[in-house]
């Protein structure tokens, strides 16, 4: 670790409020309202045990929830043009509003994230309340995403996806300079898109997009050289929590297959933790309680980090 992973102090402007990064880790927890997420989809696809599962990470210390409504997936077709075996915008909204909805009567001082592509379930989630809008495509697979951010004032966070889902499995390795170079590029486009659109750079979190379309060792190259992409100049969010690159590094431990979704909690803490030291300000999970107590320790190491370059480390007085 060095000076240039220690994550700048910034305000990230939402629809209602203005929030800080960078004191501390924000955890965004997970509410999968789906049928088919690689992680638990179906357990929360009824509105109540979604709404139990959001109150439950609150409960935990999630600082955000983020709700998704369609599963993105390697190989699904989540973003295909033609429309293939997506699920529709109203089907997404008929899943996502109820729980949305429901979260906010419980906990009217929530912040909630929408995870979607699509403007018009961004729409109708930030006129029901929510205050973030996660668009895993960046803002490449809707135009109409970047007018209803800015029209309505959303947060947004703007991940890098290299190809769409259904292409992942068959794309060409990339060595570690070829992948930054890939995401950075990829990252600048999305911002240049949010700026046209009007919508200011206090608005933005980036999200490198651990997963998706990066083949599994690729990810931890992206791990490594993340702290270059604070060079960007907005704060950072890292989701790697279950991917299916830590999945195959534990097969050893699982007689040689990936280890499944459910056994992968402790390496995504792992991964998280390296995360944070590399600069991320928001990490997304989906065990809450864990990722509260690691993100501490993280905290720990860069508050220590940044007093000893400040000069401002204090003694400690003997017991």
């Amino acid at each position: 670790m060095n000076s240039t992973s220690i994550r700048p102090i910034a305000f990230w402007r939402l629809r209602t409020r203005t929030i800080e990064l960078g004191a501390r880790t924000l955890v965004m927890g997970v509410v999968n309202i789906t049928p088919d997420s690689f992680s638990d989809g179906g357990r929360f696809l009824k509105p109540g045990a979604a709404i139990e599962h959001g109150l439950r990470l609150l409960e935990e210390g999630a600082d955000i929830l983020d709700l998704g409504a369609e599963s993105t997936r390697p190989g699904s077709h989540a973003g295909d043009p033609a429309g293939a075996a997506t699920v529709s915008a109203a089907e997404e909204q008929d899943r996502l509003l109820p729980v949305l909805e429901g979260m906010l009567r419980e906990r009217p001082g929530a912040i909630v994230s929408v995870d979607t592509y699509k403007a018009a379930t961004a729409r109708a989630a930030l006129a029901a309340g929510a205050e973030i809008v996660n668009d895993v495509s960046g803002f490449n697979w809707d135009p109409e995403m970047p007018a209803v951010c800015a029209g309505l004032a959303a947060g947004v966070v703007l991940m890098h996806t290299r190809g769409r889902p259904e292409e992942w499995r068959s794309q060409a390795q990339l060595s570690a300079p070829e992948l930054l170079a890939t995401v950075r590029e990829g990252l600048e486009q999305s911002l240049a898109a949010a700026n046209r659109a009007g919508i200011s750079s206090d608005a933005i979190v980036l999200d490198p997009g651990y997963g998706f379309g990066k083949r599994f060792d690729e990810n931890y190259a992206l791990l490594g050289r993340q702290p270059e992409l604070l060079a960007l100049g907005r704060p950072l969010l890292a989701g790697v929590s279950r991917k299916s690159f830590l999945g195959r590094s534990l097969a050893p431990l699982f007689a040689g297959n990936d280890a499944p979704p459910d056994a992968r909690d402790n390496a995504s803490l792992a991964a998280m933790v390296a995360a944070i030291l590399g600069g991320a300000s928001i990490v997304r999970v989906h065990a809450v309680r864990p990722a509260v107590e690691g993100a501490r320790i993280a905290d720990a190491i860069l508050a220590a980090e940044k007093a000893g370059e400040d000069g401002s480390a204090q003694p400690q007085k003997a017991l």
